[in-house]
């Protein structure tokens, strides 16, 4: 199968540091590579994926506009459609992880589109939304479906990584709790240090900071970095995050929004790391309450379940991580969800 990825251009293929779609898209080429497919990935200069690159930018769009910008849809986003409809004829499906908007482009194509839906928020251009709403989706989680329930959605399909880059530790002590994600309300990084304070744990905080939520760090988290039990490591790379996490006793993920996904669960998994996490989104679908995991109905019930993952296995962490979210399991529903969007357009 010849199969065409457009990638956001916001970042590189895989990201240097954050950017969960990105490392999907990544995870997503290798599988499929792996599996004997050709896959070309539109995406910006510097990326380095599995199969054939074509480098839309030369530069991630984030340098170019200055920062992540959802207001409208950026005119480099256009050298995308554009390149992609020169080359249409040399696919046999298109796998669209750019947004709404590259539907508009679908009816043109001699090829069908599929596209998977990254975000954990409503849609950003409703009626962009409303007018393709007969396009076929892949949601990366049920609890993802509630955002855009109009959506004609063909299968739902969990994130897979490389399990096999991720070393796990299975027994010995570890190095207190990690927090790994953008500090923000919404991911509930103040919980975290309440709740590292109540137990009297170490922390180590990782992630991206962004301006909007200066102001709730410099109140909320902040005052409480000493860099003894309450440690900020900044924005972090795959080698770093993967470290983090192999050490810790376990990672806190008391995100306060309906995340659609949180890859950084499976990540944890995959290091043998088990999961606290609120029960808010996708996390009652990838987390096995006692087993995997606690999954806490509230901020005190929360800071009870952190107290109490050492009845945890870490062996069976790693194990779900291995037979659920591998990347080769993504790839191959995938494989599934092209194949009848193509059959069906023969049809």
């Amino acid at each position: 199968m010849n199969i065409a990825i457009l990638a956001p251009l916001w970042k590189k293929i895989p990201p240097e540091k954050y950017g969960g779609t990105e490392l999907v898209v990544a995870n997503l080429a290798k599988g499929l590579h792996e599996l004997g497919h050709s896959v070309t990935t539109f995406a910006c200069g510097g990326s380095e994926v599995s199969g054939v690159l074509v480098p839309i930018i030369a530069r991630p769009m984030y340098e170019l506009v200055g920062g992540f910008d959802w207001n409208g849809i950026q005119q480099y986003e256009f050298l995308s459609f554009f390149e992609l409809a020169r080359r249409a004829k040399d696919f046999d499906v298109v796998h669209n992880h750019m947004g709404f908007h590259p539907n508009a482009l679908a009816p043109l194509l001699p090829i069908p589109m599929v596209t998977t839906l990254h975000s954990s928020a409503p849609p950003d251009f409703p009626s962009l939304a409303e007018a393709f709403r007969e396009a076929a989706f892949v949601s990366i989680s049920n609890a993802q479906r509630n955002l855009a329930k109009m959506l004609h959605y063909v299968a739902t399909v969990y994130h897979g990584i490389d399990t096999k880059l991720f070393k796990s530790r299975t027994e010995g002590d570890g190095n207190g709790f990690v927090f790994l994600g953008t500090l923000s309300r919404n991911k509930g990084v103040d919980i975290a240090v309440k709740t590292a304070r109540s137990l009297g744990a170490r922390l180590t905080i990782a992630g991206e900071m962004r301006k909007e939520d200066k102001s709730f760090l410099d109140t909320e988290v902040f005052p409480y970095v000493d860099g003894k039990t309450i440690i900020f490591s900044g924005e972090v790379g795959h080698e770093e995050k993967n470290r983090l996490l192999q050490d810790a006793d376990a990672l806190l993920f008391p995100s306060r929004w309906n995340e659609a996904f949180g890859l950084v669960i499976v990540e944890a998994l995959a290091s043998g790391t088990p999961v606290v996490a609120l029960n808010n989104g996708a996390v009652p679908e990838i987390l096995r309450d006692g087993v995997t995991g606690f999954i806490a109905g509230d901020e005190d019930t929360f800071i009870t379940a952190a107290s109490n993952v050492a009845k945890l296995s870490r062996i069976e962490a790693r194990k779900e991580a291995e037979e659920r979210f591998d990347l080769s399991l993504m790839a191959k529903k995938y494989i599934d969800v092209y194949s009848k969007l193509i059959e069906a357009r023969r049809i």
